[in-house]
């Protein structure tokens, strides 16, 4: 199974593995959405770290407890959001605090959870390009690196890294037109 759980797969292609029962598509799900849980719990919730890894603990248990109920495998990212969300509110509701309005709001949840997801849509798109385009972007845009830097990095000229990058950049674009594409088709369906 190593040659098809890689990070190449689809959600729908990890959620039927781990329909199947198989251990290394579940822990390939876990690892594709345990930022986006951790981000949605600290950056919408604004969580403290210690409250922010039970919600992580208790989303991924109820993720896998209920797996079954999903109607959809492509839909495991907005189920994974909504479980993070409720949790993230039943933690808050049962801690008995006080939270001010202005401090978590729902819309500014909400704001907060698109952007994530916008930020998990280029990250898919990402993986779908070859690893020189993933370097490349990650170092100008990610690490901020100069077209010297990178050149030299991956020895490379350095006039050659703009091209490369708008090249680069193409791909993403496509890879992330046909990501909207295909989640296009299952809100119709």
């Amino acid at each position: 199974m190593a040659e098809t759980v890689d990070g190449t797969l689809s959600d729908a292609e990890l959620v039927a593995g781990c329909r199947r029962g198989d251990p290394e598509a579940w822990n390939a799900l876990v690892e594709r959405f345990s930022r986006y849980v951790s981000a949605i719990a600290t950056q919408a919730f604004r969580l403290a770290p210690h409250d922010a890894e039970d919600v992580f603990q208790t989303v991924f248990m109820r993720a896998y407890e209920r797996l079954g109920s999903l109607r959809s495998d492509e839909a495991i990212r907005p189920w994974v959001g909504q479980l993070t969300r409720n949790c993230c509110l039943d933690l808050l509701r049962s801690s008995g605090r006080v939270v001010p309005t202005d401090e978590i709001e729902e819309e500014a949840a909400e704001d907060a959870i698109v952007r994530l997801d916008d930020a998990m849509m280029v990250r898919d798109g990402l993986s779908r390009l070859g690893p020189e385009c993933q370097e490349i972007l990650d170092r100008f845009f990610a690490r901020d690196e100069s077209y010297r830097t990178i050149g030299e990095a991956l020895d490379i000229p350095a006039g050659t890294i703009a091209s490369r990058i708008s090249r680069c950049l193409g791909r993403l674009r496509t890879a992330r037109a046909y990501s909207s594409f295909e989640r296009a088709n299952l809100d119709t369906n």
